[in-house]
């Protein structure tokens, strides 16, 4: 694909069919995402790309842990929740994907399934998890160099075919995952992100959030008119 086309026509992808994604395909993706500028090169970033029985095991203990209602344990800040614009923006998608998936506002058991979908990383075949490097932990830099090397994965993936979605509540319970990945301590677990073929019969994987107008958010200084 040419770049434009990337950027313009990916999209989350939260259906996914069984497939498996060939190891090698994986590789490449992130050698190429290596390439993702960091503060004076500093590559804090690792991945655990996790795949078959233990990415099962991982989603099985998010999902009994969270319907058992043991508290999330995110390893990098959460912060306050959303508000304002930032949160209509929020409310704004829940209502396209509802929307596409015929769920009503009311139906309260297939809300809460959807919300399970979030803890299986919505049954993709293949789960990244982007991790930094704890020494770095008190870096403002780190956590904005892994959010550019994020982008550039999901981006590289769709450029490929790939569908992706980054994707928080499947880290929500770390210790699992941290088990079942084998991360070690020197780590912190900062993402994950759901990776496979997309299910194009899928309703949700049509959709495409809006954004914001140009006008809102681009702010010019010292040009000529």
């Amino acid at each position: 694909m040419e770049y434009d086309e990337v950027i313009l026509g990916r999209r989350s992808i939260r259906g996914y069919r069984s497939d498996p994604v060939p190891k090698g395909l994986i590789e490449e993706i992130i050698n190429l995402v290596m390439r993702a500028p960091s503060s004076y090169n500093s590559q804090p970033w690792s991945f655990f790309v996790i795949s078959g029985e233990p990415l099962n095991r991982i989603r099985a203990g998010n999902v009994e842990r969270m319907v058992a209602g043991v508290p999330e344990s995110r390893e990098f800040r959460a912060g306050q929740p959303f508000a304002g614009s930032h949160r209509d923006r929020q409310v704004g998608v829940a209502k396209q994907l509802f929307s596409a998936m015929g769920i009503a506002r009311e139906d309260k058991d297939r809300r809460e399934e959807w919300m399970l979908r979030g803890f299986r990383q919505f049954d993709a075949p293949v789960c990244v998890i982007i991790t930094y490097d704890r020494a770095l932990a008190d870096s403002d830099d780190t956590p904005f160099d892994c959010g550019g090397v994020a982008n550039a994965l999901v981006n590289a993936a769709w450029s490929r075919g790939l569908g992706t979605v980054i994707n928080s509540q499947g880290i929500m319970q770390s210790p699992v995952v941290r088990e079942h990945a084998g991360i070690p301590d020197d780590q912190v677990i900062m993402k994950s992100i759901a990776l496979g073929w997309p299910d194009e019969t899928f309703p949700a994987n049509a959709v495409v959030s809006e954004r914001k107008p140009l006008a809102e958010t681009l702010n010019f200084v010292g040009f000529a008119d």
